[in-house]
């Protein structure tokens, strides 16, 4: 049957698929819950303040670091906020969930014989877990995370150096990324195709762009050919 939501994507023209994990393939929920709720309360705990105070400086902390490698990176938090911060993901790990229509998507791809390349920014000890509770790595012919290059998806020349570690045709590539500045920094390199994610958290408001087309959910990318 055919499916009348699809995208009008011409999968002839692309080889490579390029995947974000966290808000992509996973629902955003955990992270942001994570690091907004769970973490402020640990260090409230840690350090004797009030979950508020704690809270109030966590998110002036984040704002500091956000966009840049260490912003994904577990050691550095472990340093900077005195806390075990891969001990503390795992007492959560029951809120990982992989987003809806995943892995019918995934399964086509390999299906179709497209490359399918995971590259994130999840730190080692973050994708590890994922991996290891969801079993999606299964699906990827590689696996790649920002920390082995040394800079951030969203940083100038990432999709550049890439080709170190991933020899990829921009212009035959699908990037498939809830983050817009890594979406604008792809395209900005010569990635021929470039979508979003419409809620990337299952429990938060859905986001819009004038810039990417946003997909809902991945089976208005089927059929893959």
């Amino acid at each position: 049957m055919k499916n009348t939501n699809a995208l009008p994507l011409n999968w002839a023209r692309i080889d490579t698929v390029l995947l974000d994990m966290d808000g992509t393939l996973l629902d955003l929920h955990f992270d942001n819950h994570f690091w907004l709720k769970h973490v402020p309360r640990r260090y409230a705990e840690q350090h004797g303040l009030s979950y508020d105070a704690a809270h109030e400086r966590l998110l002036r902390r984040y704002s500091e670091v956000k966009g840049r490698l260490d912003w994904y990176c577990v050691d550095f938090w472990s340093r900077e906020l005195d806390l075990d911060i891969e001990t503390l993901k795992r007492e959560l790990a029951g809120k990982i969930a992989i987003r809806p229509e995943v892995e019918p998507f995934l399964h086509a791809l390999n299906a179709a014989g497209k490359r399918v390349v995971l590259v994130t920014n999840a730190h080692p000890a973050s994708l590890d877990l994922k991996m290891e509770t969801t079993g999606l790595h299964s699906h990827f012919d590689r696996i790649i995370n920002a920390h082995d290059i040394g800079r951030a998806k969203e940083s100038p020349g990432f999709w550049a150096l890439l080709q170190q570690h991933e020899p990829y045709d921009p212009a035959r590539s699908l990037l498939i990324d809830d983050n817009f500045e890594v979406l604008a920094s792809a395209r900005d390199y010569g990635i021929g195709f470039c979508l979003g994610i419409h809620q990337p958290d299952s429990q938060s408001p859905p986001v819009s762009s004038t810039h990417f087309t946003v997909i809902k959910c991945f089976s208005e990318l089927l059929p893959v050919a």
